[in-house]
């Protein structure tokens, strides 16, 4: 199956959340290398390892990355993650979802990271009011963007993001969320009264329900 289409356009969110102190870098789903080029417009000595399951997709990366590889991390062994045991930022922006098994991928990389390492992810919300409010009346439909995807393959909400680092001996050290769409107030008051009647708490289900994706950076512990 095709990747998510290719673009020139870098995730800022992603960006701000990279430490200064990084020095040598991996990015899992490099795409086109746009990442890589912005942050070594003032870190231009870092090294940048890019990663693509793609082989188009690297090729194009070679443009910004010091290093491209194609590669397929739900079927790389343990050679790999001790071969990149010196990379103390792993990136993964909108990719973590498209993996069979996204925790053992952060399992592996907790065996290796160095203790001043960080993974820096952006994740899409399947809490989204958006695919709360299709659910309904059955729009379930995968798309070639967004949310629906039709290369995800796991779902993430703001509690389970956190559970995914938590578990796997991360802190989530820091974190933002991402809006695209102004929410619909009636679909989301609405949502809140869903999480009353499950006995939640309505602010806090609305509050998750808005936000499209979240970027958080996650450090050992």
């Amino acid at each position: 199956m095709k990747q998510t289409p290719i673009h020139e356009i870098h995730n800022d969110e992603v960006l701000r959340l990279i430490p200064d102190t990084s020095t040598k870098i991996i990015e899992i789903g490099c795409s086109s290398g746009a990442l890589a080029r912005e942050f070594k417009k003032k870190h231009p000595d870092a090294n940048w390892v890019g990663v693509e399951i793609d082989p188009d997709y690297a090729e194009l990366a070679k443009r910004y990355c010091d290093t491209t590889l194609v590669a397929n991390l739900d079927e790389a062994d343990r050679e790999f993650y001790d071969s990149y045991q010196d990379r103390d930022c792993w990136i993964f922006a909108d990719v973590l979802e498209h993996f069979r098994d996204p925790w053992s991928v952060v399992r592996n990389i907790r065996n290796v990271i160095p203790e001043n390492g960080c993974i820096v992810a952006c994740i899409p919300n399947a809490q989204n009011w958006s695919l709360l409010a299709r659910l309904p009346i059955g729009d379930f439909r995968y798309e070639d963007i967004g949310l629906l995807d039709r290369t995800h393959l796991r779902w993430f909400t703001r509690q389970t993001i956190y559970e995914l680092f938590e578990g796997h001996g991360f802190r989530v050290s820091e974190g933002m969320s991402r809006t695209f769409q102004t929410p619909n107030k009636d679909v989301l008051e609405l949502i809140g009264k869903i999480a009353a009647q499950c006995g939640a708490d309505p602010s806090v289900a609305m509050a998750d329900a808005t936000p499209l994706q979240y970027v958080v950076r996650a450090s050992p512990v």
